[in-house]
């Protein structure tokens, strides 16, 4: 395997642009490495090399945060939003720098959505071999019981697409109004309103309370903060094997 890390992927962790992005200013001339200009991304660079974008060298990157962050409805998880709705990004605070979202929440959904400077840590807390568990509030309009939540246990198939287990909890209703405990590993495009949707129901509101160990807890909506180094490290199990080398 080459030495180093992919030249976008470097870029990107600089805090100029996504690495789809990085790649993009690549094959426009504008990335130069040790002063000899770029002509594809497929490359590997190491700290020694000077990487410039724009003739301007990169800043040094940042080491990797995490926050946790209470999304508001009527945000999209997106840079850009090509209707002009008012993004995620575009509501926080500008000293953050840039940051990516681990995942999405849908424009309708509110609650946690975890927030990183570092793409590498966004996928490890996305990919469902991670295994780690969403849960959900959903407020739900129509007539319901805990049996028919009770058929989402096993898994569903909506229009080909399958959806794995979910754990639904009935916890109150009143009237043709319900509030449930949803708990589930994918967290697929829209997989709550379209599992609900297939038992006859639609979620009126969707909050996300936890993603893994991460809790929404008393976060105000619109609140970021910073989740400590150790502990979501210690969660990833990033550094482990440097302690147990030091303790052998």
């Amino acid at each position: 395997m080459p030495d180093g890390d992919r030249i976008a992927k470097v870029i990107a962790r600089a805090g100029i642009c996504s690495r789809r992005d990085a790649e993009k200013l690549i094959l426009e001339g504008r990335v130069k490495l040790d002063g000899v200009l770029v002509t594809s991304p497929a490359l590997n660079v190491t700290p020694n090399n000077v990487i410039q974008v724009d003739e301007k060298p990169l800043a040094e990157p940042e080491g990797a945060r995490l926050w946790r962050y209470h999304k508001s409805s009527g945000l999209v998880t997106t840079h850009k939003d090509e209707k002009g709705r008012p993004t995620v990004f575009a509501n926080l605070p500008k000293h953050l720098g840039r940051v990516v979202s681990v995942g999405r929440l849908d424009f309708n959904s509110e609650g946690l959505l975890l927030l990183t400077n570092d793409g590498d840590i966004a996928r490890r807390l996305e990919i469902p071999a991670a295994g780690w568990t969403r849960i959900y509030r959903a407020r739900l309009f129509g007539k319901v019981t805990q049996a028919d939540l009770d058929k989402l246990a096993t898994g569903i198939t909506i229009d080909g697409v399958k959806y794995g287990p979910i754990v639904a909890d009935l916890e109150r209703s009143k009237g043709m109004y319900s509030w449930a405990t949803v708990s589930l590993k994918e967290g697929k495009n829209r997989e709550v309103k379209r599992v609900m949707e297939r038992l006859g129901l639609k979620v009126a509101r969707l909050i996300r309370t936890s993603y893994g160990p991460f809790q929404l807890g008393q976060l105000a909506e619109g609140q970021i903060e910073e989740i400590p180094a150790r502990l979501w490290r210690e969660k990833l199990g990033i550094g482990r094997k440097k302690r147990a080398d030091r303790d052998e």
